[in-house]
């Protein structure tokens, strides 16, 4: 198999899962409920650095760093440039199969733009999810918010980094190739070419919540090595802080 047909694979299941819930399937029987909270958190420090792994260190060093607390995510660390970098979890990272695997974590970094207005979006989730909301009430939270206007519309220019070789993404696609997202609402993708035989751009629209995200793969790693196919992913264990 080449290298672009496993790319395209890859990130179709991204895709098909979203950076944020999808619409689809109800858990599976391996976490059929929330664990205990505090399997889900983070010693901070380890969080801060996974969380900047997610973009090149040019950028991610004066990023502000959310880290994730037991009702939803805390600022850790001011920023100064704009950025926000996060270690997403299972409930906005991964696919419904593994919406309560408490192993996920899936660093990202996502622009001011983004910050704005596509994190709120990962950040009511998280809440939601801490508060006991299950895939099905999250899903249809998040939806009623974006069509109340409750969650904003994308700003232009929004888009974030995930390009970490660090993290777990879950049983269904344990790393996530090293890649740039972009989120719009409601734009055709293919204005974009994206989807297309040849094209480098994946796309999906997401009518419920008026989304439509954007993939790219990048070459490299935030540390600038090669990603390759066979890149060993490591899983940052949860230390049961509290």
């Amino acid at each position: 198999m080449s290298r672009e047909s496993e790319l395209t694979i890859g990130f179709a299941l991204v895709i098909a899962m979203g950076c944020v819930v999808s619409n689809a399937a109800a858990q599976t029987d391996k976490y059929p409920r929330m664990a205990a909270i505090g399997e889900y958190l983070m010693e901070s420090n380890a969080e801060i650095q996974l969380a900047r792994s997610a973009a090149p260190e040019s950028i991610s060093r004066d990023a502000e760093v959310l880290v994730l607390g037991r009702h939803g995510f805390e600022t850790a660390v001011k920023g100064k440039n704009g950025f926000v970098c996060i270690v997403g979890r299972s409930w906005t990272s991964a696919a419904d199969a593994d919406f309560l695997d408490p192993k996920v974590r899936v660093p990202m970094c996502v622009n001011a733009a983004a910050a704005r207005s596509y994190l709120l979006r990962i950040t009511k989730i998280a809440e939601l999810a801490l508060a006991g909301h299950t895939l099905a009430q999250v899903n249809e939270a998040i939806a009623a918010a974006v069509a109340k206007n409750e969650l904003p519309p994308m700003e232009p220019g929004a888009m974030c980094y995930m390009m970490s070789k660090e993290g777990y993404g879950g049983a269904t696609l344990p790393h996530w190739p090293s890649h740039l997202m972009f989120f719009y609402s409601d734009i055709d993708p293919a204005i974009w070419g994206a989807n297309l035989p040849g094209s480098p751009v994946i796309a999906i629209a997401d009518p419920m919540e008026h989304l439509t995200q954007f993939v790219i793969p990048t070459q490299k790693w935030s540390d600038g090595t090669e990603d390759l196919p066979a890149t060993p992913h490591v899983h940052p264990s949860s230390n049961g802080a509290q």
